[in-house]
């Protein structure tokens, strides 16, 4: 077996007394205090996370806007300016490589990230449709940090350490300056529901930034959060998870990512399969669910409909903000709708649940 990585804060994380568990071939802190109480603090005051574990890879030359174009599902063309793309990346066949996001960092040169688990797939598949065109493309992941600083207060925290108006800077909109002293690319995305920014720098500024980060933050009650919160939180705003909503076997379209799927833009990987399936329709669609009965719905748990088997869950947890056990599932078109009443299988026994519509959560607009 291939020995674990470990992120630039990984002593960090032990000093701290998180607990590490094994992800996508890392090893991460899935929790320091508990996944609640973390939970809590993200939703309501300000969580800090280290994502360094995430791939960055760069796309340069004349040909990059012609790659990226063909790689993603999403127009390339809307990445211009501090505009950040999110979008699938297909296999021929419609099923998804990996999701990720675009960066683009000026005329001929495009930054993606991609997900800790997919970076060695994704850099291959990247290089394999670059043939033939004038790009280099460059897996700079090692030697770039990550941290995610989410919740309601993170602005009010962040803001003062760094040179560049923060306020501004709009949902899905990226800037480059420094925080702490150090150069950063700075963007507003998020994988959590609440507010927050994504800090992007070299790896071996991590440990000095993370502590002071978390010193800066103390009277705002910035707290480290684990990959147990990030789950939850990323769960009851219903934002997908590669290898749980998203995967080879399964398209953007049958994800609930259609609006991320762009056929007129001419030809990219898997557009004819993902056209003759919009054209007779999805056989599945992504679906929320909120259980009735006791039991927590987990991943590959199958979803019955009038005794008759309609599909699975993909990922379920308990939701802290909401008090209840609530899923996705991947379940037969047609099948259901909201306020239908189906059952999940745990454990060979049958627990009602209700469809829901979707996301579970949404945060308050102020």
């Amino acid at each position: 077996m291939a020995e674990l990585k470990k992120t630039p804060l990984y002593a960090e994380h032990i000093a701290a007394g998180a607990r590490i568990v094994e992800f996508g071939g890392w090893l991460m802190p899935v929790q320091y205090t508990g996944i609640i109480e973390e939970h809590q603090q993200v939703r309501n005051c300000a969580g800090l996370f280290d994502v360094s574990h995430m791939g960055e890879i760069v796309i340069k030359g004349p040909d990059a806007f012609n790659l990226v174009q063909k790689l993603i599902t999403n127009d390339a063309a809307r990445a211009t300016g501090n505009r950040v793309v999110y979008s699938p990346m297909c296999y021929p066949d419609g099923g998804i490589v990996d999701d990720l996001l675009v960066y683009p960092q000026g005329e001929g040169e495009y930054l993606l990230v991609v997900n800790a688990g997919n970076i060695d797939k994704d850099f291959a598949w990247i290089r394999e449709n670059a043939a033939g065109l004038a790009v280099e493309v460059s897996d700079i992941s090692a030697a770039t940090a990550q941290l995610a600083l989410q919740g309601p207060r993170a602005l009010g925290i962040l803001q003062p350490l760094t040179d560049v108006e923060l306020a501004p800077l709009g949902y899905y909109r990226w800037t480059k300056g420094r925080v702490l002293g150090v150069d950063c690319l700075i963007s507003r995305t998020g994988y959590t529901g609440e507010d927050g920014f994504e800090i992007y720098f070299a790896a071996a500024d991590a440990p000095a930034m993370w502590r002071q980060l978390l010193v800066a933050g103390q009277e705002a009650d910035l707290v480290p959060a684990g990959l147990g919160a990030r789950d939850t939180l990323r769960l009851e705003a219903a934002l997908p998870l590669y290898g749980h909503e998203l995967g080879p076997t399964i398209s953007p379209l049958e994800a609930g990512l259609g609006r991320f799927v762009c056929l007129e833009k001419g030809e990219f990987n898997g557009r004819a399969a993902l056209a003759a399936q919009k054209e007779a329709g999805i056989k599945r669609r992504l679906v929320g669910l909120a259980m009735v009965d006791r039991g927590i719905p987990r991943p590959e748990y199958p979803v019955l409909a009038g005794g008759r088997e309609i599909g699975y869950v993909t990922s379920g947890s308990f939701a802290p903000t909401l008090g209840k056990n609530i899923a996705l599932a991947l379940v037969a078109a047609g099948t259901v709708s909201a306020g239908a009443e189906v059952e999940v299988s745990i454990r060979s026994r049958l627990h009602r649940a209700v469809v829901v519509d979707l996301p579970f959560y949404r945060r308050p607009r102020k």
